[in-house]
């Protein structure tokens, strides 16, 4: 029993020491290795003897904390090695030019490491150049025949300027000479013009005309002589001859230091794939050459069409740019083309090729401007990425490319490398610019065996006196033994001591039996342990998807839940913070809060914290009156009492109790008063903790009231006489102002009375006609 309680208090000790790796359970050196970069093994002989072998396997820093000093820790690091660095460009003792440093390292990775390093790279000055001038001798390019011959010259005389080694190479291809791209009666194909009354040459494949070559008299004599010939569909077999140039490398004469330019040149779509099976030729191509004795390609009519992905893998071993000049109705399908093909440009044609010269010297430019790189060999297993650090300064993360090199910049990358598992055996592969000829070579170990098993113990006395080998510290059984130190022999009946109860399964299923003791096997979802493998840290309840609600650890299928957590899925937390309502009372003092959320127990009580509740008094109300007589009293009453009693309430001046279960009330009394006290429920009834009374309003002061309405009454009777006053006088100014208005308007002399009437009237008779009588006038 006390060995027992012994390993139990090293495993709970293991529990806080131990790192990352002991989780798995490796069993040996190599396995460990293989869990990841971090882990390490110790090959202490006795450190098992309080530990199980799993153990064996942890960080550095773990093993050290249980006694494992470093000379026994077995953890390899990743490393690189340059092999060969002679320096860019041509140096002084060195027959060679490269253009690309280093040229060969070695890399040792673990699995799940990486490894950065950096390489640089230079645009060549004086690079030597081949172009293969790759000619559509259909009926329809009879035109561009003849604007192409002095081009031999003419891009001779420009590529002087770029290059003192510049060579030209021609070909010519046409289409299939089978059904159903041409007409087959003896006429057809002899002249396959004869329907539009032009003699030309019958339908061919592919051939190879002029091997590169740096004089360009031949290269013009050669365009001179050819002839267009015809088919009948409107594709042609140009992927044919691309491939046959290609692979044909000693009868086109391509230079290994040399940048090799394929300018293909046609007016149509080419057939490539399953194409040819409309005319029964159903053998995949080889990708082999097939060049005759005549230069032509004797294949044509037996292989099918080259796919793209074949034109793809033989242009990049071959390290061949190609330059695709098209008239504008097939840009679209050769930029298409392009994109899946490492280092092709597309160029549009005229319709006679006038702008052929041109179309290539732009073309080889901007392929001399840009440095891309190209990963070549066998990568699987592998994640490589890069960084471009290119000549003006840019940092292009995720980027393998530059732009506007000039002859002579250099360009460096920053290559990172990592490894996701072992490997077999070491792996080789190459880090190429497109369109060079030199590269780096890496060779690539993964770090999976451990250095100790080079050199085991055989026959050890540590393993029960020679019952096996003793590597990297721990024991490797011979045959029939186990265990440990291989102290049991296998068959050994102590399997009933690996099973937790009669008829249960052996290590509950998860483990193996070894000398009555069970050893767990490592799971992908956590760690199996448990006398009998019967507990681990994953089978637990999950809420919302995550184990034991994310608050909490899986200990043996129950949830034990972190501070502040509780309940089966550890989803409830123990904070009464959202229960509390606006006036600081828990669930309004109408519920209880449970799993942060409340839970109404008054009847009618209904809301988010028990807010609502149309059928009950305001809690606060209920005990108004008791706590009302209790503050007006000098000394408690038997009044107080039987109303305090009626409401099973007590009343305590007391500060101490739990203000988590407390409803904190504030009132106003008929005295505009306020009200304070703490109400509690208990079981014996509600108590009023601290019960106040403030803010209550001072009574009026009687004498400064009536002096103020007094003053306020003189003063606006003052006031009103001022404005009476005032307005009698405007009143009068008026009424005289308008009477010497009007006595001035008068007409009248100011001696005479308008009102005077005389008393004398005076009358004419009209029918007294003598002159000696008088008028007489009657008073």
């Amino acid at each position: 029993m006390g060995i027992v309680s012994l390993c139990l208090v090293l495993y709970f000790w293991l529990g806080t020491v131990g790192g990352t790796c002991s989780q798995f359970s490796a069993v040996s050196c190599d396995e460990c290795l293989q869990l990841g970069p971090q882990c390490a093994w110790c090959t202490l002989q006795n450190f098992t003897d309080f530990f199980s072998i799993d153990e064996r396997c942890d960080t550095p820093e773990a093993l050290l904390q249980k006694g494992c000093s470093g000379e026994f820790v077995e953890f390899p690091v990743t490393n690189i090695k340059v092999l060969k660095d002679q320096g860019l460009g041509k140096l002084p003792g060195h027959a060679n030019v490269s253009y690309i440093v280093p040229q060969k390292m070695r890399l040792q990775l673990r699995p799940g490491s990486q490894l950065t390093f950096p390489i640089q790279v230079q645009q060549p000055e004086d690079h030597p150049v081949d172009i293969y001038y790759l000619m559509d001798l259909s009926a329809s390019m009879i035109d561009d025949l003849k604007m192409i011959k002095d081009l031999g010259s003419t891009l001779s005389k420009e590529m002087a300027k770029l290059t003192s080694k510049f060579r030209l190479g021609f070909g010519s291809f046409v289409e299939k000479p089978v059904l159903p791209f041409i007409k087959i009666t003896r006429e057809e194909l002899a002249n396959p013009c004869r329907s539009v009354d032009f003699e030309c040459l019958p339908t061919f494949g592919y051939r190879h005309l002029l091997s590169l070559t740096s004089s360009t008299d031949k290269f013009n004599e050669i365009i001179s002589k050819q002839r267009v010939s015809a088919n009948i569909d409107v594709p042609e077999c140009g992927f044919d001859a691309i491939m046959q140039a290609a692979v044909c490398g000693d009868r086109i004469g391509w230079r290994n230091d040399s940048m090799k330019l394929l300018v293909f040149v046609s007016d149509a779509d080419s057939h490539f794939g399953m194409d040819s099976k409309m005319s029964g030729i159903v053998v995949p191509n080889d990708g082999e050459c097939h060049l005759d004795g005549n230069n032509e390609y004797s294949m044509t009519a037996h292989l099918e069409y080259p796919t793209l992905g074949q034109l793809v893998d033989k242009l990049v071993e071959n390290n061949i740019l190609l330059i695709f000049a098209v008239t504008d109705e097939q840009r679209q399908n050769y930029e298409n083309y392009a994109s899946l093909i490492p280092g092709a440009t597309v160029g549009v044609l005229a319709s006679d090729s006038r702008n052929i010269l041109e179309l290539i010297m732009t073309s080889y430019k901007e392929l001399r401007s840009e440095i891309d790189l190209e990963v070549l060999g066998n990568t699987e297993g592998l994640q490589i990425s890069f960084t471009a650090l290119c000549q003006d300064g840019t940092i292009i993360p995720g980027h393998k490319h530059c732009s506007n090199v000039k002859a002579g910049d250099v360009v460096s990358f920053n290559v990172t490398v990592e490894l996701k598992g072992c490997l077999a055996g070491p792996r080789l592969f190459y880090l190429r610019p497109v369109g060079f000829q030199d590269t780096l070579e890496i060779e690539l170990e993964s770090q999976c065996v451990c250095d100790c098993h080079q050199t085991p113990e055989a026959n050890s006395t540590h393993c029960s006196r020679g019952n096996g080998a003793l590597e990297c510290g721990a024991c490797v059984c011979d045959p029939g033994f186990v265990g440990p130190k291989c102290e049991c022999t296998e068959g050994q009946d102590q399997v009933s001591d690996c099973r937790e109860h009669e008829g249960a399964e052996m290590c509950s299923g998860l483990g193996e039996c070894f000398c009555g003791q069970c050893a767990c096997h490592p799971s992908d979802f956590g760690h199996v342990y448990g006398a009998y493998c019967e507990c681990d840290d994953f089978s637990c309840v999950r809420f919302r998807g995550e184990l034991c609600g994310g608050h909490g650890e899986c200990d043996c299928g129950e949830c034990v839940c972190h501070s502040g957590w509780m309940g089966e899925f550890c989803n409830c937390s123990t904070s009464t913070n959202m229960c509390k309502s606006a006036d600081g009372s828990i669930c309004s003092g109408r519920g209880k809060c449970v799993c942060g959320k409340c839970e109404c127990t008054v009847p009618g009580a209904s809301g988010e914290r028990c807010e609502r509740c149309p059928t009950c008094e305001d809690i606060c109300n209920l005990p108004r009156s008791c706590v009302e007589c209790y503050l007006k009293a000098k000394d408690p009453s038997d009044e107080c009492a039987v109303k305090c009693n009626s409401l099973h309430a007590t009343v305590s001046n007391s500060t101490d109790f739990e203000e988590s279960r407390a409803a904190f009330c504030t009132l106003q009394n008929e005295d505009s008063c306020l009200l304070s006290f703490s109400l509690v429920d208990s079981d014996h009834g509600s108590i009023i903790y601290n019960p106040k009374l403030y803010a209550c309003p001072e009574p009026p002061n009687a004498p400064l009231i009536a002096l103020v309405v007094c003053m306020s009454v003189l003063v606006v009777g003052i006031i009103l006489l001022v404005i009476w006053k005032f307005l009698v006088s405007v009143h009068d100014r008026k009424e005289v102002a308008k009477f010497e208005a009007e006595k001035a308007k008068a007409k009248w002399q100011s001696g005479t009375n308008p009102l005077f009437r005389s008393s004398t009237s005076t009358f004419k008779n009209v029918t007294y006609k003598s002159a000696g009588h008088q008028k007489s006038d009657i008073s």
